[in-house]
């Protein structure tokens, strides 16, 4: 998404293996410079799943016991048939793409720190193919589809109240929704003194994506958006910007030409959010940024009733849930936990931002830095896992209470 900034170890990992297969003056051993030092290579990551794809294998894995002392820089997964394909990431999964379909092969990772590369996990054997998806599933069409809502009584603003309407069809092929774009929960009030918008019931909202993901080689960061069951979008980009010289919230707009986009869920700038991280554009269309806290109330989802609850769809038709997760990803068996996000918020202003001083560091999304490992989640506020609707394990995406709060890129085909 425009403005935002994702720092990862990649190009340090790269660096360090053309060093390596160029034959680069260093000394590849273990040993770190300074007496008595004793950190070591981690020990081997523990293999998760391996989903085929076309062409791909997407490879899970949790981390080593061990970082060695240091911290793990990264990881690299590699496929084998006679001949080895590899690529590197920082969070499971990672998907090796340049394979044979209906070949097999044998699959591990292993993690890199400062002092070496780790032992290989144990290996998982895939076999791609061109009608491979992810989680195991031939299509997600059994879950939720068709699915259709109404519910009454919904006030979009003083006097008037609406229906709020939704309704999920499937093809063989595709995931369909039209919606009037109400949601089913009440909603803060509007206008408000941060949003002069209205909330109206809109003529016709759809929304389309296939009922067969694939994880892809790289992230997906076009401006398409998800839905929530409701028929409402989740679009946590704003309109808002600050000139560099801002020293104030006013010097900004909620609709402006500055360099610095604004975040919506912050309290520097004003956009007139609800209680559900959700507020109007001008259109009359409500919107989430954020947890769509009605949503799970609706469906009975509290602290003392932790639930791991579907939210929603991705446009690269991966489904999104919100807050809660199983601990281990890949156990049902595991305890619920709140799932946060991976991004760490900056120390030190960017060079050139408006001083921090005056506008505070997390007001725009190049403050945030995706650190893998920081969190639970990859850059796209995802991971593989299993689910209530998918034992057998998919990629997915959380709403999460952490920036960035919705997933801002995606990691499927489409």
């Amino acid at each position: 998404m425009a403005g935002q900034k994702f720092r990862t170890a990649a190009f340090a990992i790269a660096a360090a293996l053309m060093a390596a297969g160029c034959g680069g003056g260093g000394d590849s051993s273990s040993t770190l410079s300074g007496a008595g030092s004793t950190n070591t290579v981690p020990t081997a990551p523990t293999i998760g799943a391996g989903t085929a794809g076309n062409g791909s294998a997407s490879i899970t894995f949790t981390a080593p016991t061990s970082n060695g002392g240091t911290t793990i820089t990264g990881y690299t997964a590699s496929c084998t048939a006679g001949t080895t394909a590899t690529a590197a990431g920082t969070a499971s999964p990672i998907v090796v793409s340049g394979l044979t379909n209906g070949t097999t092969y044998s699959c591990s990772v292993t993690a890199t720190n400062s002092v070496g590369v780790s032992p290989a996990s144990g290996a998982v054997s895939v076999t791609p193919t061109a009608g491979g998806t992810t989680g195991g599933s031939v299509s997600t069409a059994s879950i939720l589809c068709p699915y259709s809502q109404s519910t009454p009584n919904i006030t979009l603003t003083s006097g008037v109240t609406a229906t709020s309407t939704s309704s999920w069809t499937c093809s063989t092929t595709v995931r369909s929704m039209t919606a009037n774009g109400v949601p089913n929960h009440q909603i803060g009030t509007f206008p408000n003194s941060g949003n002069p918008n209205t909330p109206t019931v809109q003529s016709n909202v759809t929304f389309a994506a296939t009922l067969t993901p694939v994880l892809g080689s790289s992230n997906n960061t076009s401006r398409s958006l998800g839905y929530a069951l409701n028929g409402v979008k989740f679009d946590p980009a704003t309109a808002g910007s600050c000139p560099a010289t801002a020293t104030r919230a006013s010097d900004c707009s909620a609709i402006g030409q500055g360099a610095y986009q604004l975040e919506a869920l912050q309290a520097f700038f004003d956009f007139g959010v609800d209680s559900n991280n959700a507020h109007v554009q001008p259109g009359g269309v409500y919107h989430y940024h954020g947890m769509p806290e009605g949503i799970l109330t609706a469906a009975g989802v509290s602290s003392s009733a932790p639930k791991m609850q579907l939210i929603g769809w991705a446009p690269d038709g991966f489904p999104i849930y919100a807050r809660y997760g199983y601990s281990v990803a890949t156990s049902a068996s595991s305890a619920l936990k709140v799932i946060k996000g991976s991004y760490v918020l900056d120390t030190v202003a960017d060079s050139g931002r408006p001083l921090a001083t005056n506008v505070p560091l997390g007001v725009f999304p190049t403050d945030w830095n995706y650190v893998a490992g920081s969190g639970d989640l990859d850059d796209c506020n995802g991971r593989f896992g299993v689910t209530p609707e998918f034992p057998a394990g998919i990629y997915h995406y959380y709403a999460t209470d952490t920036y960035p709060y919705l997933t801002r890129c995606f990691k499927g085909v489409f």
